[in-house]
Protein backbone atom coordinates (compact mmCIF):
# COMPACT_ATOMS: atom_id res chain seq x y z
CA UNK A 1 0.00 0.00 0.00
CA UNK A 2 2.34 2.40 -0.90
CA UNK A 3 -0.04 5.46 -2.26
CA UNK A 4 -0.37 7.92 -0.19
CA UNK A 5 -3.82 8.49 -0.98
CA UNK A 6 -4.66 4.83 -0.42
CA UNK A 7 -2.75 4.97 3.22
CA UNK A 8 -4.79 8.22 4.06
CA UNK A 9 -7.96 6.25 3.19
CA UNK A 10 -6.41 3.52 5.33
CA UNK A 11 -6.14 6.25 8.48
CA UNK A 12 -9.86 6.99 8.13
CA UNK A 13 -11.33 4.07 7.54
CA UNK A 14 -9.72 2.66 10.95
CA UNK A 15 -10.99 5.83 12.76
CA UNK A 16 -14.90 5.04 11.25
CA UNK A 17 -14.59 1.18 11.79
CA UNK A 18 -12.19 0.78 14.38
CA UNK A 19 -13.91 1.56 17.21
CA UNK A 20 -17.85 0.51 16.02
CA UNK A 21 -19.54 -2.26 17.53
CA UNK A 22 -21.86 -2.74 14.81
CA UNK A 23 -20.99 -2.64 10.98
CA UNK A 24 -23.49 -3.45 8.07
CA UNK A 25 -22.15 -4.06 4.90
CA UNK A 26 -24.27 -3.25 1.93
CA UNK A 27 -24.03 -3.98 -1.90
CA UNK A 28 -25.79 -1.17 -3.79
CA UNK A 29 -25.80 -1.67 -7.46
CA UNK A 30 -27.38 1.03 -9.23
CA UNK A 31 -28.15 3.83 -6.71
CA UNK A 32 -28.00 6.72 -7.92
CA UNK A 33 -26.65 10.06 -5.88
CA UNK A 34 -29.83 10.98 -4.80
CA UNK A 35 -30.96 8.15 -2.78
CA UNK A 36 -27.78 7.18 -1.47
CA UNK A 37 -27.86 10.76 0.15
CA UNK A 38 -31.63 9.91 1.15
CA UNK A 39 -30.21 6.60 2.56
CA UNK A 40 -27.70 8.66 4.77
CA UNK A 41 -30.03 11.15 6.04
CA UNK A 42 -32.05 8.76 7.19
CA UNK A 43 -28.97 6.66 8.41
CA UNK A 44 -27.76 9.66 10.31
CA UNK A 45 -30.91 10.66 12.28
CA UNK A 46 -30.16 7.05 14.24
CA UNK A 47 -26.89 8.25 14.61
CA UNK A 48 -25.10 5.50 11.93
CA UNK A 49 -22.42 6.70 9.77
CA UNK A 50 -22.51 5.33 6.27
CA UNK A 51 -19.18 5.10 4.06
CA UNK A 52 -18.76 3.91 0.49
CA UNK A 53 -14.76 1.55 0.39
CA UNK A 54 -12.41 0.15 -1.73
CA UNK A 55 -12.99 -3.67 -1.18
CA UNK A 56 -9.35 -4.11 -0.91
CA UNK A 57 -8.64 -0.92 1.54
CA UNK A 58 -11.45 -2.23 4.07
CA UNK A 59 -10.26 -6.04 3.57
CA UNK A 60 -6.85 -4.46 5.47
CA UNK A 61 -8.78 -2.47 8.11
CA UNK A 62 -11.18 -5.53 9.19
CA UNK A 63 -8.19 -7.85 9.00
CA UNK A 64 -6.72 -5.47 11.42
CA UNK A 65 -9.87 -5.98 13.46
CA UNK A 66 -10.16 -9.93 13.24
CA UNK A 67 -12.84 -10.26 11.04
CA UNK A 68 -11.55 -11.97 7.73
CA UNK A 69 -14.39 -10.99 5.51
CA UNK A 70 -14.83 -12.87 2.00
CA UNK A 71 -15.55 -12.32 -1.09
CA UNK A 72 -19.03 -12.65 -1.43
CA UNK A 73 -18.92 -9.25 1.07
CA UNK A 74 -16.75 -7.73 -0.41
CA UNK A 75 -17.17 -6.99 -4.22
CA UNK A 76 -18.57 -4.70 -6.03
CA UNK A 77 -20.05 -1.42 -5.09
CA UNK A 78 -19.92 -2.02 -1.34
CA UNK A 79 -20.67 0.42 1.70
CA UNK A 80 -20.47 0.25 5.34
CA UNK A 81 -22.86 1.16 7.85
CA UNK A 82 -21.33 2.08 11.35
CA UNK A 83 -21.36 2.70 14.44
CA UNK A 84 -22.43 1.05 18.15
CA UNK A 85 -24.46 -2.03 18.52
CA UNK A 86 -27.80 -0.30 18.14
CA UNK A 87 -26.70 1.45 15.02
CA UNK A 88 -26.55 -2.01 13.09
CA UNK A 89 -30.42 -2.95 14.15
CA UNK A 90 -31.13 0.77 12.97
CA UNK A 91 -29.10 0.32 9.98
CA UNK A 92 -30.45 -3.21 9.10
CA UNK A 93 -34.15 -1.76 9.77
CA UNK A 94 -33.78 1.23 7.15
CA UNK A 95 -32.07 -0.95 4.68
CA UNK A 96 -35.12 -3.49 5.10
CA UNK A 97 -37.57 -0.78 5.03
CA UNK A 98 -40.43 -1.37 2.34
CA UNK A 99 -39.50 1.85 -0.12
CA UNK A 100 -35.79 0.79 -0.13
CA UNK A 101 -36.70 -3.12 -0.54
CA UNK A 102 -39.02 -1.57 -3.38
CA UNK A 103 -36.43 0.07 -5.07
CA UNK A 104 -34.47 -3.24 -4.77
CA UNK A 105 -30.83 -1.53 -5.00
CA UNK A 106 -29.66 -2.27 -1.73
CA UNK A 107 -28.41 -5.86 -0.54
CA UNK A 108 -27.02 -6.24 2.95
CA UNK A 109 -24.54 -8.64 2.71
CA UNK A 110 -23.15 -8.94 6.34
CA UNK A 111 -22.72 -7.79 9.79
CA UNK A 112 -20.82 -7.40 12.87
CA UNK A 113 -22.45 -7.10 15.64
CA UNK A 114 -20.60 -6.32 19.22
CA UNK A 115 -17.27 -8.34 17.79
CA UNK A 116 -18.92 -11.44 16.08
CA UNK A 117 -19.17 -11.19 12.01
CA UNK A 118 -23.16 -12.81 10.48
CA UNK A 119 -23.64 -13.82 7.36
CA UNK A 120 -26.85 -12.05 5.09
CA UNK A 121 -29.06 -14.05 6.60
CA UNK A 122 -28.56 -12.98 10.43
CA UNK A 123 -27.65 -9.58 9.38
CA UNK A 124 -31.01 -9.01 7.49
CA UNK A 125 -32.75 -10.52 10.58
CA UNK A 126 -31.58 -7.58 12.70
CA UNK A 127 -34.31 -5.78 11.20
CA UNK A 128 -36.54 -7.66 13.59
CA UNK A 129 -34.68 -6.99 16.62
CA UNK A 130 -36.36 -4.62 18.76
CA UNK A 131 -34.30 -1.47 19.68
CA UNK A 132 -33.53 -0.63 23.27
CA UNK A 133 -36.29 1.75 23.56
CA UNK A 134 -38.54 -0.74 22.89
CA UNK A 135 -37.08 -3.37 24.62
CA UNK A 136 -37.03 -1.05 27.53
CA UNK A 137 -40.43 -0.11 27.47
CA UNK A 138 -41.50 -3.90 27.09
CA UNK A 139 -39.38 -4.22 30.48
CA UNK A 140 -41.13 -1.73 32.33
CA UNK A 141 -44.86 -3.15 31.50
CA UNK A 142 -43.39 -6.41 32.65
CA UNK A 143 -42.33 -4.89 35.84
CA UNK A 144 -45.47 -2.97 36.49
CA UNK A 145 -48.34 -5.69 35.26
CA UNK A 146 -47.26 -7.93 38.62
CA UNK A 147 -47.76 -5.35 41.08
CA UNK A 148 -50.81 -3.85 38.40
CA UNK A 149 -52.44 -7.19 39.03
CA UNK A 150 -52.11 -7.82 42.70
CA UNK A 151 -53.90 -4.24 43.11
CA UNK A 152 -56.88 -5.18 40.68
CA UNK A 153 -57.01 -8.36 43.04
CA UNK A 154 -56.96 -6.74 46.53
CA UNK A 155 -59.12 -3.65 45.33
CA UNK A 156 -61.55 -6.67 43.35
CA UNK A 157 -62.59 -8.45 46.99
CA UNK A 158 -63.69 -5.20 49.03
CA UNK A 159 -65.62 -4.44 45.95
CA UNK A 160 -67.16 -8.48 44.77
CA UNK A 161 -68.13 -7.56 48.71
CA UNK A 162 -69.75 -4.27 48.38
CA UNK A 163 -71.75 -5.32 45.46
CA UNK A 164 -72.97 -8.99 47.47
CA UNK A 165 -74.14 -6.38 50.33
CA UNK A 166 -75.69 -3.76 48.04
CA UNK A 167 -77.88 -7.37 46.47
CA UNK A 168 -78.84 -8.32 49.41
CA UNK A 169 -79.98 -4.95 50.66
CA UNK A 170 -81.94 -4.62 47.24
CA UNK A 171 -83.80 -8.11 47.80
CA UNK A 172 -84.38 -6.94 51.51
CA UNK A 173 -85.76 -3.91 50.13
CA UNK A 174 -88.14 -5.78 47.62
CA UNK A 175 -89.19 -8.22 50.66
CA UNK A 176 -90.24 -5.63 52.76
CA UNK A 177 -92.53 -3.79 49.97
CA UNK A 178 -90.07 -1.07 49.15
CA UNK A 179 -89.67 0.75 52.38
CA UNK A 180 -86.10 1.25 53.33
CA UNK A 181 -84.79 -0.69 56.26
CA UNK A 182 -84.00 1.15 58.84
Amino acid sequence: MPNLVNRLVVKELRRELGTAEGLVFVGFPGLTVKETEALRNALAKKNVGLTMVRNSLARVVLAERGFEVGNDVLMGNTAIAFGDAEAAIHASKIFQAADVKKAGKVQIRAAVLEGKLLGAKDAVALADVPDRKTINGQLVGLLVSGPRSLAMLLNALPSAEARVLQARADQLEKADGGAPAA
